[in-house]
């Protein structure tokens, strides 16, 4: 059993090697701007959804208010840039940790509650912050802030010519975040992860400290989400905090993990590749009619996919699958 799964981790990682490879080169024969933002929407989500995984997918804990820790790391880089002339690459590391330090003092509490409890605290909490921020003069209110643009340069983290340099930057973050998750997988916080989500009560009876781990869950998760907030920012150039902090960041966090199958490693890859794609597409082309055409077709696809595979999508790769098929 162990020698088989040694094998699978190394599978993996050779698998994951391989479509790095490949998704860099994808760039070099599609030169059209609309699907490059695509691809690089979507590999963002895949980051955001696998960040989002390790505490709610492997620790079991629900979140539907990661929206707070994107804005958090956004309106960190947004700022101290703007206010300080401090560069993005110090606002990212200074947004992952802030948004780590707040996930760990949230989690204080929260972490007290279950269920569909903490699931509700987790999004008030988070529509609190949004409605902070829109009344808090100092970082734009409202109004937001509009960062300007001033020709290329990766030290300032901003490209007006093309979107090459964004695409290869979320494709190493989404990288980064799978190995991140690939590492903790076979970690000691990774074994305690699974057994909080799967009896937190009998874990904690083996010795497993339940509280700490459910806050080092949290911590990195929100670190890695923060991270994903401030190349946002830098993407777009322009928050307000509705468009970094709004409920749909933490729904659009949630889905490609359960689409693809929650507490996996590739779930949130698979789900992002389908479903960012998909929503993105139902809006540029059906999205003008003004009616809802195309959150009506995006929802239903979402539905009968669920339905079809309720375990995810990885479940159609799994090797217990293609044994029942033989």
């Amino acid at each position: 059993m162990d020698q088989d799964f040694s094998q699978r981790r190394r599978r993996d990682l050779l698998v994951a090697a391989v479509l790095a490879g490949i998704a860099a080169l994808v760039p070099l024969f599609v030169k059209d701007v609309y699907v490059q933002n695509i691809m690089v929407l979507t590999l963002m989500y895949a980051a955001l959804s696998q960040s989002w995984n390790i505490l709610s997918g492997y620790c079991g804990q629900i979140s539907l208010g990661h929206a707070l820790y994107f804005g958090l790391g956004a309106y960190t880089t947004a700022l101290l840039f703007m206010k300080f002339g401090v560069l993005p690459w110090f606002g990212m590391l200074g947004g992952g940790l802030i948004s780590a330090v707040i996930a760990m003092a949230l989690g204080y509490p929260c972490f007290r509650l279950r269920g569909h409890y903490f699931v509700i605290a987790t999004i008030v909490i988070a529509e609190t912050a949004l409605l902070l921020f829109q009344n808090w003069d100092w970082a734009g209110a409202a109004l937001g802030i509009d960062i300007p643009v001033h020709g290329d340069s990766w030290l300032k983290f901003q490209f007006a010519r093309s979107k090459l340099p964004y695409f290869y930057f979320a494709l190493a973050l989404a990288c980064i975040a799978w190995l991140v998750t690939w590492w903790l997988e076979d970690s000691k916080w990774g074994y305690w992860w699974r057994a909080v989500k799967d009896n937190p009560d009998a874990a904690e009876s083996l010795g497993v400290v339940v509280f700490n781990s459910k806050m080092g869950a949290a911590a990195v998760s929100a670190f890695l989400t923060a991270i994903g907030g401030s190349f946002y920012a830098q993407f777009v150039s322009y928050i307000d905090p509705e468009s970094v902090m709004g409920f749909q960041f933490s729904l659009l966090m949630a889905l490609p993990a359960v689409l693809g199958g929650i507490g996996t490693l590739w779930g949130p890859v698979l789900g992002a590749v389908i479903l960012i794609p998909l929503t993105e597409l139902t809006r540029s082309f059906i999205g003008g009619s003004g009616r809802g055409v195309d959150l009506i077709v995006y929802g239903t696809l979402i539905v009968a996919i669920s339905l079809a595979r309720p375990e995810g999508l990885v479940g159609l790769f799994s090797p217990r699958r293609k044994e029942i098929a033989r």
